[in-house]
């Protein structure tokens, strides 16, 4: 297990599985299919709330939710790590490429400026 930031595990190209089930959960969870999911869910604990049904119905539909609302938690936290390190990235790059333009010494700011803007598509 390591801390490092999730965004700098895939700088070399690579993802790992995490990742990978990251971005793929992200853009499930965005979806209206998903949307209609939680509704359904949402529907069944009222349901059973006002049904009157044991108290192990009422802890199974809770406890789904719950568990529904830590992988969400997880995955959306995974995700802005990783906007926030590529927003970072751009940033870096733009000014870097500024001050090389202004001080009119040229470098390899502009390819790193060229990379940083198409990086959402690695991470």
């Amino acid at each position: 297990m390591t801390l490092q930031h999730p965004a700098r595990k895939g700088e070399d190209g690579r993802r790992g599985p995490f990742e990978r089930f990251a971005e793929l959960a992200s853009n499930f969870t965005a979806s209206p299919l998903f949307a209609g999911l939680c509704l359904l869910l949402v529907a069944a604990f009222v349901a059973v709330h006002a049904a009157g049904l044991g108290a192990e119905w009422q802890l199974v539909v809770g406890d789904t939710m719950t568990a529904v609302t830590l992988l969400l938690l997880a995955m959306l936290k995974n995700s802005e790590r990783r906007t926030e390190h590529a927003i970072q990235r751009k940033l870096d790059a733009i000014a870097e490429a500024l001050l090389e333009l202004q001080e009119d010494q040229p470098g390899d700011a502009h390819e790193r400026l060229r990379e940083a803007v198409g990086m959402e598509e690695r991470l």
